[in-house]
């Protein structure tokens, strides 16, 4: 990862979830029960994989978070937030177990000139991976304080960016909402179990 700002830029590596997620969630749920973390939907039993050859985003914050399923069963997450994104070459997966045998359903969309883009961009993540630079990146911010308007609880650990680029992204989620997502060139297909990566 890179990280840029006014005064300069350094290399280095660093953590998304920066926090261990056994001690987050612990930490969170009571948020969660009190409010204070805004769950806004329930989440499937199955994560899904989101490939892009490269995001472009502004107005970035990350912070731990849970996501609950329809069973009431908690998934300790790190929350991401991008107010304005674009995703070249956007790949997203999802494969199941039936009577069938493996059953996929995989979406394609955002090739050539034309990314997908999306606006309040909200990911629920457990993993990332891929090439990323961010700039007027500041880590170690109260989750409360971060600059987006989507935030985390006060105390919590979180860091912000004012845009990040990440070539190559790898992500495993468990939900993504947007404000607006344009999915230009969508194509969607039934599979026998072909995932982004």
């Amino acid at each position: 990862m890179k990280f840029s700002s006014v005064t300069g830029s350094r290399a280095g590596r660093v953590a998304l979830a920066a926090v261990p997620v056994t001690i987050a969630a612990t930490l969170l749920m009571g948020s969660v029960a009190n409010g204070a973390v805004p769950v806004s939907f329930a989440v499937s039993g199955s994560q899904f994989q989101i490939g892009a050859s490269q995001l472009d985003g502004t107005a970035f914050s990350q912070y731990s978070g849970v996501a609950m399923d329809g069973s009431g069963v908690p998934h300790p997450v790190a929350i991401a937030n991008i107010g304005s994104a674009t995703l070249a070459n956007l790949c997203q997966s999802v494969v199941t177990d039936t009577p069938l045998g493996k059953v996929g359903l995989l979406i394609n969309a955002g090739g050539g000139d034309t990314p997908a883009t999306a606006s309040n961009l909200q990911l629920g993540m457990t993993d990332l991976k891929g090439d990323a630079t961010f700039n007027n990146i500041r880590i170690g911010v109260d989750a409360s304080k971060v600059n987006t308007t989507a935030k985390g609880s006060g105390g919590d650990f979180a860091q912000d960016a004012d845009s990040l680029t990440i070539k190559g992204l790898q992500q495993t989620a468990w939900s993504t909402q947007a404000s607006v997502f344009n999915l230009n060139g969508l194509h969607m297909q039934i599979t026998n179990g072909t995932t982004c990566f």
